[in-house]
């Protein structure tokens, strides 16, 4: 347990109280093992270490082993993790014989982020205790960790928030209501009221501080808050209710006959200023602690965290009903709780939780997770948050703003140990989809109208701009239909999925719609020469076809075909009706009705006219030009064999809009 759990979750397990360094009973000692037991790490460790440092002897080995175990604990309660595995390896480099210095130092390397070695020690201690869950979550951890580093890590943006931040510990962000306008956190900063030093931390003892946005939205310096809330002792890690009128806080009073208790409280608003707390009963005794309260969303229940009895090990998050607290009582069960530490609850709806976790698969110290309830409401899944949200320090005390915005802290890249509070942001996806509604000859169509209906249910409308273009903003994951249409054109229909990916994307999709009043080109329809066979890579093109005649089934059509100026004119009839015809029998086998077809075989009597595309595939031939025999022939053979290729083709035009089907 870290120190600032320490301060406002002061639970005497005593760790040392009941391991008395046997061979040495000096004063000294007697006042490490004292001050420990109380707690106050910070000044246990400056003792501990004039007693190590002191123990140069030969002799002195096994008592150096011990008190570096009881030193590295010391530095595990102060976060400072390399300090912590330098003491834990020099206890088991003098032999120290308790395994849980191989337990430890594998949390502490974990926090570091030498993962490799963080497995090592984790294993060892495993031969010891071979079951033990802790462990086997811890090398869990170091290996998602590992992995994580050939990833990308999630879109979340994370950045120090430092007008909160000071020299010293800032930590457990919460919102005051849903304007977001006034933030309230924990600061054991300079300005904290009193004078006097944390035995626990050596700094001062922390203080509840609110920031306020300005008129511009932006964020100002914090200051203490208003009116009887702050004192001497230990204040902080705060919630509140729906209304902002009521304050839920964690008090550690520090008594010199006594343990120190931790305690949940509440204090109630009055314009700016917050009354003197209030014990807020949970349980009724002097042991059990309780802290870090979070209300429901809808204010029903208080979350919190304790040691008592019926929990999973560790600290456990519980709740109670706020209004009957008789009778309410529960644990958040195996789901959420583990045989480490669970802390920090935010409850953002009756089925979305937030924790801090140092028993769950995590990247070292406290990582916050994510639990869903099913629908059936039995079951949380949890989820570690991932990159950047987590690092290989503490990171725990998330709130949410709006949307995927909010505040939490982290103690990352800080050698002392000291938590400061980072924003964190989850840009949105722009996931669109843009492209042209265009004719045969690739001109802009006016007028035309998209149409993109999703399975999601999302139904979206738009006109194309004037140089046919258009764009619609979709979502991840989506089976999404869209038809263009246009007066004057055949409706044109496309499918598509959007990937489900957690990353911007944007398609392109163009619409080439047909005109009614003019024949329309059917690209890549091929025959084997001097046949009427189409070859197979035509399918492709008169599949579009059969969907074009599906789309728009009010529609009958003509299918012509036709030829270049070789051959007679009765031979290229002939051929060209064929040609036709197989085209008409691929389309009724499609599943196109008979009556809406009518094969036309034109031979070479009608030349194409040389559209705008066409003069941009072939700039040699004018745009309006007709490629007739008598011009094909005053060209050069390359030429020639170019407008003999246009002219071979396949059309289709629309011959009535109003066929019904009896």
């Amino acid at each position: 347990m870290s120190v600032r759990l320490r301060i406002y979750f002061f639970i005497c397990l005593g760790i040392l109280s009941g391991i008395a360094l046997s061979s040495c009973k000096s004063a000294k000692l007697s006042d490490a093992e004292a001050a420990y037991a109380r707690g106050e790490y910070f000044d246990a460790q400056k003792i501990y270490r004039k007693i190590y440092n002191g123990l140069t002897k030969k002799e002195d080995r096994p008592l150096r082993g011990e008190v570096a175990y009881k030193l590295g604990l010391c530095y595990d309660k102060l976060n400072m993790a390399a300090r912590a595995s330098a003491a834990f390896q020099n206890s088991i480099r003098y032999q120290y014989p308790d395994s849980l210095t191989y337990l430890y130092l594998g949390k502490a390397l974990q926090s570091e982020g030498k993962y490799s070695q963080a497995i090592e020690a984790y294993n060892s201690f495993l031969e010891f205790k071979p079951d033990d869950r802790l462990a086997k979550e811890g090398i869990a951890g170091c290996q998602m960790a590992i992995l994580a580093k050939d990833k990308p890590k999630t879109r979340y943006v994370v950045k120090n928030a430092k007008i909160f931040n000071s020299r010293r510990s800032d930590f457990a962000p919460m919102y005051l209501d849903k304007n977001y306008d006034r933030l309230f956190f924990t600061s054991t900063n300079e300005k904290a009221t009193g004078d006097n030093r944390s035995e626990i931390t050596g700094m001062k003892r922390g203080d509840i501080f609110e920031s306020r946005k300005d008129e511009m939205n932006r964020w100002q310096q914090p200051e203490l808050v208003e009116g009887e809330l702050n004192s001497d002792a230990d204040e902080g890690i705060v919630s509140f209710s729906p209304d902002g009128q009521t304050m839920y806080l964690t008090r550690a009073i520090r008594s010199e006959t006594s343990n120190t208790t931790v305690e949940i409280y509440t204090s109630k608003r009055s314009d700016a200023s917050w009354s003197s707390p209030q014990k807020f009963e949970i349980v009724h005794d002097s042991i059990t602690a309780t802290g870090h309260p979070a209300v429901s969303s809808d204010g029903r229940y208080l979350y919190f965290t304790s040691d008592m009895p019926g929990g999973y090990g560790g600290l456990d998050i519980w709740r109670i009903t706020i209004d009957d607290r008789v009778g309410t009582l529960e644990n958040m069960g195996p789901q959420i709780n583990t045989p480490g530490n669970e802390m920090f609850p935010f409850s953002r709806t009756d089925s979305l939780f937030y924790f801090a976790s140092d028993g769950h698969p995590g990247f070292g110290g406290l990582d916050i997770f994510k639990a869903t309830l099913n629908t059936t409401g039995d079951y949380w899944s949890v989820e570690n948050m991932g990159q950047p949200i987590n690092s290989q320090g503490d990171d725990f005390g998330i709130t949410f703003g709006p949307g995927e915005t909010g505040f939490f802290s982290s103690n990352r890249g800080d050698a002392r140990g000291y938590d400061h509070i980072y924003s964190f942001e989850l840009p949105d996806i722009n996931i669109t989809i843009s492209g042209w509604v265009l004719d045969k000859d690739e001109e802009p169509v006016p007028g035309a109208i998209i149409r993109i209906v999703g399975d999601d249910g999302s139904n979206q409308r738009e006109v194309a701009r004037d140089d046919g273009s258009f764009k619609f903003n979709l979502d991840r994951g989506v089976k999404y239909v869209m038809k263009a249409g246009a007066p004057g054109y055949l409706n044109v229909k496309q499918e598509f999925e959007s990937d489900s990916a957690e990353e911007d994307a944007d398609y392109a999709i163009d619409f080439i719609l047909a005109a009614i009043n003019k024949p329309q080109v059917v690209e890549n329809i091929f025959y084997d020469f001097d046949k009427a066979t189409l070859r197979p890579e035509s399918k492709e093109a008169l599949d579009e076809v059969v969907a074009m005649l599906n789309e728009n089934p009010n529609v009958t059509i003509e299918m012509g075909s036709h030829t270049d100026r070789k051959g007679s004119d009765e031979y290229n009839i002939a051929l060209s009706e064929r040609r036709a015809q197989s085209v008409i029998d691929y389309l009724i086998a499609a599943g196109i009705a008979k009556d809406r077809l009518n094969p036309k075989g034109y031979g070479e009597q009608v030349p194409k006219r040389v559209t705008k595309r066409i003069n941009r595939d072939y700039p040699q031939f004018e745009e309006g030009t007709i490629l007739s025999e008598e011009f094909i022939e005053t060209l050069s053979p390359e030429d020639q064999e170019a407008a003999d290729q246009i002219n071979r083709r396949t059309e289709f035009k629309v011959l009535t809009i109003d066929y019904e089907l009896f």
